[in-house]
């Protein structure tokens, strides 16, 4: 957002540090989880109005609608989507694919939760699986910590493969303009290979000394997947225009269209097709239901923030950040996208990675004059994405999905503490990123 006059002091300070103040005391608060994070986000984002930092057009131009209309329609698609059982079927015939042996369908509910995350969204998939999960673990009489513990690795590693799966690279996909299909290219082969050594890791810390009943294992064989589909019309309408979603992501380009407004397109649609035999009262209640499912805390989290850090860059402070990091690196590409990738894994683990991404976007766009434009600093990019999706696994606030299944285990008396998490989250987490980092250097640096 370019401006040709500088701003005046404000209360006889810096505006420069006035909007950073306000930006580390939001991210310090919102760490505490004593108070909402879209509370504080809008706090955030309204004094950067009110102290003169921005005004009014300039906070509106700095939230990016596509973003939202891409987190609303994806929220909508699903609400109406998991009304039809689909979800649970999936969950139920995974189990008796593998004679419902505890290992094997913790490490499969684990590759369903990825593939899911891909293509919904993870905190979305986490919500339809984690439950399911623990109705599956209570069938085997066996622990479902190390199941839900896969499951948010896997939600984050899977989302991590396309542009529509984590917050993170909904965010740098909208804001830099990078389609689907250079999302699914550039991370989903390594996204491959972090999954399958994740899994084989939980394997070695849990899953060979599962055991499970003959009993146990019977029951969960004696379910009948197919009386979880209630709708069998609307599971029908849902997948074929999730379908045809995903279809237009991928041509996004040769349609000339925004994932945002593809995303909204298909959830219309959906919403169409599943109230057209309905009288007009009753649609008026089901448009209502469906649209109570959008996580608005979210939605409005994200106009808080992107007010917030179009306030930070009006201020100088990004511009800045820019130039310290090129001095750091020397200009140099490959430890750019290195420091990039491991800033972005180990602050990502400690803050949310939401608000996290929405900060380094513009500032790595700063760095592209120096670094060769656009196209040069692609690495960039995909550095920052793998660092801030994987880096979420680090800790139990490193990322909403994690926060969702804790907060789902607890309240059916499975605990999730932080310290437990972290001691066994972290370096796994590390693993993940140190693949990540050989996958960078190899494919756009020519070497390690």
């Amino acid at each position: 957002m370019p401006h040709e006059e500088p701003l005046s002091p404000i209360l006889g300070l810096d505006p420069l540090w006035i909007a950073t103040g306000i930006l580390i005391l939001t991210y310090a608060l919102i760490m505490t989880e004593r108070v909402n994070r879209a509370i504080l986000a809008l706090i955030g984002g309204g004094l950067m109005v009110t102290l003169g930092i921005l005004n009014q057009e300039e906070a509106v131009r700095g939230i990016d609608f596509n973003t939202l209309a891409l987190l609303i329609g994806m929220m909508v698609l699903v609400s109406v989507t998991k009304k039809c059982g689909v979800f649970q079927y999936v969950a139920i015939v995974t189990a008796q694919l593998v004679k419902a042996s505890p290992a094997a369908v913790m490490a499969l509910l684990a590759i369903v939760t990825a593939v899911f995350s891909a293509f919904l969204d993870n905190v979305t998939t986490v919500l339809l699986v984690a439950p399911v999960t623990l109705v599956v673990c209570r069938q085997l009489q066996v622990n479902p910590y190390p199941f839900l513990f896969t499951q948010i690795f896997a939600s984050n590693i899977g989302g991590t493969a396309t542009l529509i799966g984590d917050p993170p690279n909904i965010l740098i996909g909208s804001l830099v303009g990078i389609s689907f299909n250079a999302f699914v290219v550039n991370l989903a082969p390594i996204i491959f290979v972090i999954l399958a050594v994740q899994i084989a890791m939980g394997h070695l810390l849990w899953g060979i000394r599962l055991k499970a009943t003959p009993e146990a294992r019977a029951s969960v064989m004696a379910l009948n997947a197919k009386e979880s589909i209630t709708d069998s019309l609307l599971m029908k309408q849902a997948l074929g225009v999730l379908a045809l979603v995903i279809l237009c992501f991928v041509m996004a380009r040769q349609l000339h269209l925004e994932p945002g407004t593809i995303a909204l397109g298909g959830a219309t649609l959906l919403l169409l097709l599943d109230n057209l035999d309905h009288a007009i009262d009753h649609q008026h209640h089901r448009v209502t239901e469906a649209f109570n499912e959008v996580e608005w805390v979210t939605i409005f989290f994200f106009v808080g923030l992107f007010v917030l850090i179009a306030g930070v860059e009006r201020a100088g402070l990004l511009s800045l950040l820019a130039e310290k990091l090129l001095a750091a690196t020397h200009g140099d590409m490959k430890v750019t996208a290195v420091a990039i990738l491991w800033a972005s894994a180990v602050l990502s683990a400690i803050i949310d990675n939401i608000p996290f991404v929405a900060t380094m976007v513009p500032l790595i766009k700063n760095l592209q004059g120096a670094l060769g434009g656009p196209e040069a600093i692609m690495p960039l990019w995909w550095a920052l994405s793998l660092g801030a999706c994987l880096g979420g696994n680090g800790t139990l606030i490193g990322a909403s999905a994690n926060l969702t299944v804790a907060g789902i285990a607890t309240r059916e008396g499975v605990e999730f503490r932080f310290v437990k998490f972290l001691l066994v989250a972290f370096p796994m987490m590390l693993v993940s990123v140190a693949i990540a980092h050989a996958y960078v250097m190899w494919r756009y640096f020519g070497g390690f």
